[in-house]
């Protein structure tokens, strides 16, 4: 019996819920599934399938098998992809998770110039601020400033790093004053992401000098472009990474507040799953990214 195609079987009964159906879909017969699935279970001495006259369930054992398989069966499928087609012609649906900001920012202005050179390469862009599980939800590239990753399977590249600023509008400053100190912020309209650690206590560093303070927001809210809008409205100071507030600087739209002082600063990271063979369509969107960032220093403009 062919090994490979066993597995296959066993995926296909899987995701189809029905031996029928796996026939139908791979072009064999029910027999002929039927007496693979009894080939796989026999040579495992485990029953994958609880089979009745009416239904059909995954045992605990065949989950198991089908979540590793079906891994895999896609990553032999990249590979004979990548080989058959050369790397100058790679396929596959690629998917990208990173926060609204970073996505609308920086990643999809990048796409046209990606899909020219290579259109068989399609893109699933999810845009969420909160970590998902890179394996769970079928991620091939995470960018994200989380530190650490709990999972050992998970491979993580660094991409640029970014300070925090604060940052207000001119016109609110004008009518508020600039705050001096860290202190003086108490005294200020605060404008906070309430993912970031610790949103509601700032800690800056200038020097040996260490300072913390306690922060009552004037408005808080999860997506940090609802808070530059804000800013940018004249409500109020915010704390954003750079790479978020960085255009509107350079525009003059927000200035710099207790610049001297320095918030915890953030590294970005690629974040993607460890792979003898990384497929096509990750390993380029990678090298894309990373000569971007490159060619155009951003992480300089960042943390300056």
């Amino acid at each position: 019996m062919d090994r490979w195609l066993e597995t296959e079987v066993l995926v296909q009964i899987a995701e189809h819920g029905s031996v029928t159906k796996a026939a139908k879909a791979l072009g064999h017969s029910v027999s002929a599934i039927s007496r693979h699935l009894a080939a796989l279970e026999e040579r495992l001495g485990v029953r994958l399938v609880q089979r009745t006259t009416r239904s059909l369930a995954m045992t605990e054992e065949g989950e198991t098998f089908y979540q590793q398989a079906k891994a895999i069966l896609a990553e032999m499928r990249e590979v004979e992809a990548t080989v058959s087609k050369g790397a100058s012609d790679p396929v596959g649906l690629l998917r990208v998770t990173a926060s609204t900001s970073f996505c609308l920012l920086h990643l999809m202005p990048l796409l046209p110039a990606f899909s020219t050179l290579y259109p068989k390469i399609s893109i699933e862009v999810v845009a969420h601020n909160r970590y998902q599980d890179i394996i769970e939800n079928g991620v091939d590239l995470a960018i994200r400033t989380r530190r650490v990753e709990s999972d050992s399977s998970i491979t993580i590249r660094r991409l640029a790093e970014t300070r925090r600023r604060l940052v207000a509008a001119p016109e609110y400053l004008a009518m508020r004053g600039i705050p001096a100190r860290p202190e003086d912020l108490q005294d200020h309209d605060l404008l906070l992401y309430l993912l970031a650690d610790d949103p509601f206590r700032f800690t800056f560093r200038k020097a040996e000098a260490v300072r913390t303070v306690q922060i009552r927001p004037l408005m808080t809210s999860n997506e940090g472009q609802l808070l530059l809008r804000a800013a940018l409205d004249g409500m109020g100071i915010i704390a954003q990474p750079s790479y978020i507030v960085q255009d509107a600087l350079d525009a003059g739209r927000l200035v710099r507040v207790l610049d001297d002082w320095d918030l915890p600063r953030l590294t970005i990271n690629l974040a993607f799953p460890t792979r003898r063979h990384m497929p096509a369509k990750t390993r380029l969107f990678i090298e894309f990214l990373l000569q971007h960032f490159r060619d155009h220093d951003h992480e300089a403009r960042w943390i300056s």
